[in-house]
């Protein structure tokens, strides 16, 4: 439950609480009237009777008076305390409802996102149905879609030129790309903690992982009319692999690509600013 829930669920039950005082000091006080009215008929029947009791009786009916009197004053209180609550109450419910306003306004947003995701997911497998399990994967996780691509898909060893075979399926995610514009793309070079023997300005590799990861961008800014300013290339180096075995198989894996594709977030972020 959260604060304002809380809240909602004590000033429900203390207005609850002044109402049920508030209705208990109206029957007394309605009571004691009665017994104001009595005494009064009384007094006045006894006007003329012995002095004793006609003071007796004013006597009881200033105590009556006086006792009316603080039982309207306390009723007075108690209904100033009601309204307070009832404004409270009041304030709060509709804090509260305009906070699940948000909430379902952020929910509808979110699975819009999450929907053109799927799409779009659907969209790259379709587009590489011929080249998954042959060193290629498509999965989707946290609101994106990667495509993982081995370096045997791509390079020859060591080098950053892709292959014939690479630029064929970087030529079919290109077009899904320049048709999906809504997506940012960040590709990543990954290697493995083998390390590398300089070859020019390619020292290490860090330099290997750039340099291929913008090979791969370049191919695609080739095949399309992608927008530049949507794409991303980053070197990751040998520091987040797969696998961290030191086998020969571990390694290979490590050895790759990922394209990672990400729906732009301009709608759920408006949405964020609003709160």
């Amino acid at each position: 439950m959260t604060d304002a829930e809380k809240r909602l669920s004590g000033l429900q039950k203390d207005t609850s609480i002044l109402g049920s005082t508030y209705r208990n000091l109206t029957s007394k006080y309605d009571k004691l009237n009665d017994v104001n009215g009595n005494i009064l008929d009384k007094y006045n029947k006894l006007l003329t009777g012995s002095a004793s009791e006609s003071q007796k009786l004013s006597g009881q009916l200033s105590s009556t008076q006086d006792q009316l009197q603080k039982k309207q004053d306390d009723l007075k209180q108690l209904q100033i305390e009601l309204d307070k609550k009832k404004t409270d109450l009041d304030a709060l419910t509709a804090e509260l409802k305009k906070r699940e306003d948000r909430v379902k306004e952020l929910e509808d947003v979110l699975k819009q996102k999450d929907e053109a995701v799927n799409a779009l997911k659907k969209k790259v497998s379709d587009a590489l149905t011929g080249f998954e399990g042959k060193g290629l994967t498509v999965t989707q996780k946290n609101g994106k879609v990667y495509v993982s691509l081995e370096e045997s898909l791509l390079f020859q060893s060591g080098k950053w030129a892709v292959e014939p075979k690479g630029v064929e399926v970087l030529k079919k995610l290109a077009k899904v790309l320049e048709t999906n514009t809504d997506i940012n793309v960040m590709v990543e070079g990954h290697t493995d903690d083998v390390t590398m023997k300089g070859l020019g300005d390619v020292k290490d590799n860090w330099d290997l992982s750039a340099v291929r990861a913008t090979s791969v961008v370049k191919i695609i800014m080739q095949n399309s009319t992608t927008d530049p300013k949507r794409l991303t290339a980053a070197g990751r180096s040998q520091f987040f692999p797969l696998d961290d075995a030191k086998t020969k198989e571990a390694r290979a894996k490590n050895r790759r690509t990922e394209i990672i594709l990400t729906p732009k977030l301009d709608e759920l972020l408006k949405v964020l600013e609003t709160n």
